[in-house]
């Protein structure tokens, strides 16, 4: 979704088992072919000078940590001003979010707006992003009709912001949500 976004000299993948994002530094907990550094995500400080990455990939970890809170804390020390966060995972109403035994969180399209700087309770951490953009793919079938694209219009019109509230607030139960794309900035110093 937001791939061709995510650029740099140096782009971290967190998480990144066998399939590393191109060109990038692989981090994870097993020693797998193409990753570069093997490190538990869990284990704070991770092995990176502050401020020395130009991107952070992160598909399909997030749901994994063990605090949400210190995981972006430790993105955010990483990570350069200005530069980008790619997030994927599964929306709480998709069936492997709550499949995989070993998700400890299960999150939908607000989630990430707690690092905002203008969220009124972000008060628990330091680490900031802006939300730069966000798409939640739907179930297959009720795609077809046209949901998912209405669910993601708010992208690009105003007016169809409150359809995702209404849909995640009264129907994702019915309309399930699958993955969910964010992309976050860190703001310039």
């Amino acid at each position: 979704m937001f791939k061709s976004k995510i650029a740099g000299d140096k782009i971290l993948d967190v998480g990144c088992g066998s399939g590393k994002f191109p060109g990038s530094v692989g981090m994870d907990v097993v020693a797998l072919e193409g990753v570069d550094q093997v490190h538990d995500m869990n284990v704070f400080p991770w092995p990176f000078e502050d401020n020395s990455f130009d991107a952070v990939y992160m598909s399909h970890v997030i749901e994994h940590c063990d605090s949400i809170l210190r995981t972006m804390e430790e993105v955010y020390r990483i990570l350069k001003p200005g530069r980008l966060v790619y997030i994927i995972t599964p929306h709480y109403t998709d069936a492997i979010s709550w499949q995989d035994i070993t998700h400890k969180w299960h999150l939908n399209t607000r989630s990430f707006r707690y690092f905002d700087p203008e969220y009124h309770t972000n008060y628990y951490t330091k680490a900031r992003f802006k939300l730069v953009d966000s798409y939640v793919g739907i179930s297959k079938f009720f795609s077809i009709f046209g949901f998912e694209a209405a669910v993601n219009l708010q992208r690009k019109n105003v007016a169809f912001r409150s359809f995702r509230s209404f849909w995640e607030q009264n129907l994702c139960f019915i309309i399930r949500g699958k993955n969910m794309h964010f992309l976050l900035q860190k703001p310039a110093e």
